[in-house]
């Protein structure tokens, strides 16, 4: 793996929220046409896990063989060289891919685990066979204006140097409008239903990836109404309220209460209606 540099027009001020602020960044609309509202849409936010969204995008633009067999194991090249490193088997949400360690598991497998359950080991396995130029590929695509892949999960050599993994919730939505069918249905099949899944009637289809750790919440998903078009909304927040945990945190109710409200108005949203004249 190796640094990615910030794209030519990159700002030079999109860096991750400072350490002990509250930010809330809200994008939502139709899935063509102008956002109905925005809020610090553009404000970088540490990435979390919502990065596995590009290194899914990326896997499957990448021609390579999905069915083809890779080794399951721990050990990275870090994106800044020197030692390699491994992620932390505590940290990691899914057990699938630890199960496997030492044997063999097709990306097809690998990616599911990193966008069903969330897979750390998974997510860094399917980054190693991709590589991190093909994301940095993705997000340039998408038009995404700062999020950023630098490096792989726990990769805390380059995290001290200053690497980093950062989206937008505008950027993120863009991602989504992108996707095709094939993975918008793998994202529809995330065992995590909390943040905007939480806040949706019961059986709403959405298709969406959350991520947490201490001090950052996001969810960015695709909600499908059965009475109204679908719409994309993507809330990004960083601030004390986000305990890091799956459930019990406060962050994970607040983005709920958010989906609620929106999901009030979805005969509004995928019409394009700038609900911020409202």
């Amino acid at each position: 793996m190796r640094e990615i540099p910030a794209r030519a027009g990159q700002a030079a001020s999109a860096v991750e929220v400072p350490p002990g602020r509250s930010v809330l960044s809200v994008h939502v609309g139709g899935l063509e046409g102008p956002p109905a509202r925005t809020l610090n849409a553009d404000t970088p936010h540490l990435a979390a896990s919502t990065m596995k969204v590009a290194v899914l995008a990326a896997l499957y633009r990448s021609g390579l063989d999905l069915d083809r067999p890779v080794p399951v194991h721990n050990s990275f090249v870090s994106a800044t060289y020197g030692p390699r490193f491994a992620v932390t088997r505590a940290e990691d949400s899914d057990p699938g891919p630890w199960q496997a360690l030492g044997g063999e598991r097709s990306l097809r497998w690998l990616a599911g685990r990193m966008i069903v359950h969330s897979s750390n080991l998974a997510t860094n396995l399917c980054l190693e066979q991709v590589g991190l130029p093909a994301v940095e590929e993705v997000w340039h695509l998408a038009r995404a204006r700062h999020s950023v892949t630098g490096r792989g999960i726990e990769d805390l050599r380059a995290r001290a140097a200053g690497v980093v993994n950062l989206v937008t919730a505008a950027d993120l939505a863009r991602l989504l409008r992108r996707l095709p069918q094939e993975l918008l249905d793998l994202l529809a099949a995330n065992a995590h239903r909390v943040d905007l899944a939480a806040g949706l009637p019961p059986g709403t289809r959405i298709a969406f990836k959350n991520g947490w750790l201490p001090g950052v919440r996001h969810s960015a998903g695709i909600v499908y109404p059965a009475d109204a078009p679908p719409y994309a909304l993507v809330v990004c927040y960083s601030g004390p309220l986000a305990n890091g945990r799956d459930t019990g945190d406060p962050a994970a109710r607040l983005l709920a209460r958010i989906s609620a409200g929106y999901w009030e108005q979805r005969h509004l949203l995928g019409a394009a209606t700038d609900l911020s004249r409202r």
